[in-house]
């Protein structure tokens, strides 16, 4: 029996060895599941958990070099757009230049428009083109009176039929006009008229012995001149004589609640209530309407899918009409969101998405109000002062929308990506840290182990040895 006894000492010692050795060999203290079984799935978990955050922040790092591709592209369309204005600013300068000149900018203009839209054409990271519009939310409106402006990445694609579009209110612009139509004696008598907005003054008084017609003529210049942004609205000079009253009617050039102005008038009732006192003009109202029956935010002819509002958060749609269509269904929108998506979590739905809209030169400078007819920057010419004077406003707004997605990006980058950069890199190294707690062996202590098992195996070896000899001695009494 004690023979016994000492073989299996000496087999669980030789096991125990075995393991110890197994351990510092691979230099982890969990080799199979019988190990230890719950570190093996804290360690596994652990190890998935690692693997995801280091691939988490290769791709943090490679959507920054897309943004920063993104915006080495709109930095150079801002440099042309800024050429472009130069140009404008030259062709204004209608007492200088002849019909070759204007025409000589036209040209170099042209020019610039097709680099623009060079840029946002061929600006790509792999496959992906960034500034052509095709990563971000795209829109076909269908319906009288409305345009598709740009969208979110919160919006959702809408279904074959698209999302209905109804207006309750239609954007107006701040207007007044007199009941009391300026003529020939308030003319001679010198009166006085007196307009303000957006921190502008004019103060026009009449000359004795001018026409109405002149005298007409003479405030749409001082109008013009002062830079409010107000038209002064009158019949065409065609259809009236030189001396006929006429009522002045003016109208805020922009529409919205946010714009409005000021006027006085020497006689009650010319432009103002009361003679000599300051008329506060009622504002303009903003669009209202609902986005596939969600709530919108108007600001002017621009509604905007509110945000928490469901599918269409972040749609904005411009609707022109004067009034609101009847019946309040004024069209639809088909909408097709292919904003990018970027996964910069080590986990389910740990993403971020951005939008990069179009920087072609036709969806640029969209929607501002000038006498030329200039729907975008792309229908742009300036062969005369006034032309000029428009692409000058045009151009300005193209700047301002390519410096505001310069801002975002920059924004995002920040932000999102290398702040986002900075937690991923943490992370990874305390889940790494944790992993290697669990999962690796602690060599010092192994090595003790070793040794320890190593002795116990060579004694109960020895102590098996004795024990045989014990029962020799038995045998021999018996012989």
């Amino acid at each position: 029996m004690s023979a016994a006894n000492a073989h299996r000492n000496v087999v669980q010692n030789s096991n125990a060895q075995s393991k110890t050795m197994e351990k510092l060999s691979s230099g982890l203290k969990i080799n199979r599941a019988a190990d230890s079984p719950a570190q093996l799935q804290i360690s596994e978990n652990l190890r998935a958990q690692a693997a995801g955050l280091r691939q988490a922040i290769d791709n943090s790092e490679m959507a920054v070099s897309l943004v920063q591709t993104a915006e080495a592209g709109l930095s150079e369309v801002s440099r042309a757009l800024i050429q472009a204005r130069q140009l404008a600013v030259h062709a204004g300068n209608e007492g200088v230049n002849d019909p070759n000149m204007m025409l000589a900018d036209q040209r170099e203009f042209d020019n610039i428009l097709d680099q623009i839209n060079r840029v946002a054409s061929s600006t790509q990271y792999g496959q992906n083109y960034l500034l052509d519009g095709s990563r971000s939310g795209n829109g076909l409106t269908i319906g009288k009176n409305l345009e598709f402006v740009e969208a979110g990445v919160n919006a959702s694609s809408s279904g074959p039929g698209g999302y209905d579009i109804v207006i309750k209110q239609a954007a107006t612009r701040s207007f007044q006009s007199g009941t009391v139509a300026l003529t020939q004696a308030m003319i001679d008598s010198g009166e006085q008229i007196t307009i303000s907005e957006g921190g502008r003054v004019v103060n026009f008084k009449t000359v004795k012995g001018q026409s109405v017609e002149q005298t007409m003529n003479d405030l749409t210049s001082a109008i013009e001149e002062a830079g409010v942004q107000l038209d002064l609205n009158r019949p065409p000079s065609s259809t009236t004589d030189s001396h006929t009253p006429q009522l002045i009617s003016l109208r805020h050039k922009k529409f919205g609640s946010e714009h409005t102005f000021q006027v006085a008038s020497s006689t009650a009732g010319l432009v103002s209530n009361k003679s000599n006192v300051n008329v506060n003009v009622e504002n303009g109202l903003d669009v209202i309407g609902e986005i596939n029956g969600e709530e919108t935010i108007g600001k002017g002819q621009i509604m905007t899918g509110s945000i928490g509002a469901g599918t269409t958060e972040g749609i904005k749609i411009r609707y022109t009409g004067e009034s609101a269509p009847v019946g309040g269904k004024a069209g639809t929108i088909t909408f097709v969101q292919n904003s990018l998506t970027f996964q910069i979590g080590g986990n389910a739905n740990q993403f971020s998405q951005f939008s990069l809209r179009s920087m072609k030169a036709a969806d640029l400078g969209r929607g501002e109000s000038n006498t030329s007819g200039f729907k975008a920057l792309d229908e742009v010419t300036m062969l005369s002062s006034s032309q000029a004077q428009d692409a000058i406003a045009v151009i300005d707004k193209a700047i301002e929308e390519v410096n505001s997605n310069r801002g975002e990006m920059g924004a995002f980058q920040k932000n999102n990506l290398e702040s986002n950069l900075n937690y991923l890199r943490i992370a990874h190294e305390n889940t790494v840290s944790s992993e290697s707690v669990v999962r690796d062996a602690d060599m010092a202590h192994e090595m003790a182990e070793f040794t320890r098992h190593q002795i116990m195996t060579e004694a109960s070896t020895a102590m098996l040895a004795q024990a045989n000899q014990s029962s020799m001695s038995v045998m021999k009494l018996l012989g």
